[in-house]
């Protein structure tokens, strides 16, 4: 086989078979296809596109380019959750407690974040003494033990997938329905669960901006999964503001916190119980979305979901007395209010500017070497739908970069638009695609 070839094949619009893509993954994992070929490659599938098999095949030639983690001696059928990404996104640190207070395993591999998009492992570490690396034993034991552990990425973990995505990011080859689909589904399949829950984020905070662009990504990994035989589920969830109020590592977790104290924001609860009903749906739990949330909201209600917290934190070693005295959660320095100028409704949010605003504070990384601080960040005291007066606290800022407020001031006013008349609340989760149908709600 020639990667000449198959590039030329595929620029003509060809289907490329198993074989030829796998030839492909493995010579470029192992160093033996240059970079520009590749590229090439990359830019005829962008133009050309993907059958369902050859996505297929691309995204288990990257499952299997490195480990593949077998997670048979954890008792149940373990369901996985994934989202795509946006501001303030919180749902793993209060999904995963819920589900396990059901008595579903959570056995969950998450990675740190990048730009403004804050990683689970990040928020977990700003917990003292919490540890995110555990062997693959401890692993296991601590999910049949506890029916929950969040730890750390494997780096060995779809390594084909790292190597692609650095060149789709220098080569404009990114924004690719069967590109982005391979990609995560690549490493969801290699994490070893038995189903798969997405939560697709649309609108001006996520990378898919519309509905009809989310269901298409939606459909993709619906379908890679179920051609794995494993049964996946998406929810197709708002980003046009931030996910609950607070963005920021700690603050995060304080918000997530409070939460599971029946103390949260309704649209995190909300999109937390929706998931971990599905979770429980899928793992045989339950026989129906409502009796799901039914139980979940049960669990969350009576304080089950919060001791499930805090036994997980515990058996990863975290400072449980952080969680009743969030006060040790890391602090900044400079804690500014932010005053509205506007008076009015609230009818829409530059999210995408709220997160690069708690970027300018500190709280993201502009590159993976770059460090974090897991004190800064912001909170959001108005959301669409919301009014507001002139001299009303919109939000507070956190960081240690005294030089960095007026910036993120400025950055947070300049991304709320608002209306004289009033606005209704957007509505959180837009649509459900599973194998058999999408229902738009």
């Amino acid at each position: 086989m020639r990667m000449y070839d198959m590039i030329y094949k595929k620029r003509e619009g060809q289907e490329l078979t198993q074989e030829e893509i796998n030839f492909f993954i493995n010579q470029y994992t192992e160093g033996s296809i240059p970079d520009y070929q590749v590229s090439a490659m990359l830019m005829a599938i962008y133009f050309r596109g993907m059958s369902k098999k050859e996505t297929y095949y691309l995204t288990e030639a990257m499952r299997f380019s490195g480990d593949v983690i077998d997670l048979s001696e954890i008792e149940g059928i373990k369901v996985d959750k994934h989202s795509t990404g946006g501001v303030g996104d919180t749902t793993t640190l209060v999904v995963g407690p819920l589900v396990a207070s059901c008595g579903v395993p959570v056995a969950k591999m998450s990675g740190r974040g990048l730009g403004h998009t804050g990683g689970t492992i990040d928020k977990l570490e700003s917990i003292p003494g919490f540890h995110v690396e555990l062997s693959i034993e401890q692993f296991i034991h601590t999910v049949n033990r506890v029916k929950l552990a969040v730890v750390g990425q494997s780096g060995h973990l779809a390594p084909a997938d790292k190597k692609l995505y650095a060149l789709r990011d220098v080569t404009a080859t990114v924004d690719n329905i069967e590109l982005i689909a391979s990609s995560i589904m690549s490493k969801k399949l290699a994490a070893g669960s038995n189903a798969i829950i997405l939560d697709v984020k649309i609108g001006n905070g996520a990378f898919m901006k519309t509905l009809d662009e989310g269901i298409k990504l939606a459909k993709e990994m619906v379908n890679i999964g179920n051609y794995a035989n494993r049964e996946t589920i998406a929810l197709l969830t708002s980003m046009e503001q931030p996910l609950g109020n607070a963005v920021g590592n700690a603050l995060e977790v304080k918000e997530a916190i409070d939460t599971l104290n029946n103390n949260g924001p309704e649209d995190l609860e909300e999109l937390c119980i929706h998931l971990a009903s599905y979770m429980l749906l899928m793992s045989k739990k339950t026989n129906s979305i409502d009796e799901g949330i039914k139980i979940t909201t049960q669990k969350l209600k009576s304080g089950e979901a919060f001791a499930k917290f805090k036994e997980f934190i515990q058996a990863q070693g975290g400072d449980i007395s952080v969680i009743d005295d969030t006060t040790k959660l890391p602090q900044a320095k400079y804690i500014t209010k932010i005053k509205s100028i506007s008076a009015g409704y609230i009818q829409g949010i530059k999210t995408n500017e709220i997160g690069l605003a708690a970027l300018t504070l500190g709280a993201g990384r502009e590159n993976k070497a770059a460090s974090i601080d897991l004190s800064a960040g912001l909170q959001m005291h108005k959301k669409i739908g919301d009014q507001v007066s002139i001299g009303d606290t919109i939000a507070t800022i956190h960081t240690n970069k005294k030089e960095s407020i007026e910036q993120a001031c400025n950055m947070i006013l300049n991304a709320l638009e608002f209306s004289k008349g009033s606005i209704p609340k957007p509505k959180l989760i837009q649509a459900i695609v599973s194998k058999d149908e999408i229902k738009i709600l």
